[in-house]
């Protein structure tokens, strides 16, 4: 895990903002919807086509789902991240998970 200079709901927080301005997928799994048959059982991100789905389990503590989000930015969002302003410890946290 990598270490951060804020707290990990904070930066969850200020992730999901910014993954909100970049119109990725967030869907954030209830309990009763993780415990599905088939459901995700961790955190994850992928590629649908032109549309990138972030999947956040309710189970992962919020430094992996920071963790998840930040690398599905800095892959898939990396042009608007370069046009933006990130606050600096959020974007060197994005740039760690995805280097």
């Amino acid at each position: 895990m990598a270490e951060i200079g804020m707290e990990p709901g904070a930066l969850l927080e200020a992730l999901l903002e910014l993954a909100d301005r970049t119109q990725l997928e967030i869907r954030v799994l209830s309990a009763a919807s993780a415990s599905a048959d088939f459901a995700p059982t961790g955190s994850a991100a992928c590629r649908v086509g032109d549309r990138v789905w972030v999947v956040l389990a309710p189970d992962d503590p919020a430094l992996n789902q920071a963790e998840v989000l930040a690398g599905a930015l800095g892959r898939y969002r990396a042009d608007f991240l370069e046009e933006s302003f990130v606050a600096p410890g959020v974007r060197d946290f994005i740039e760690r998970m995805s280097g």
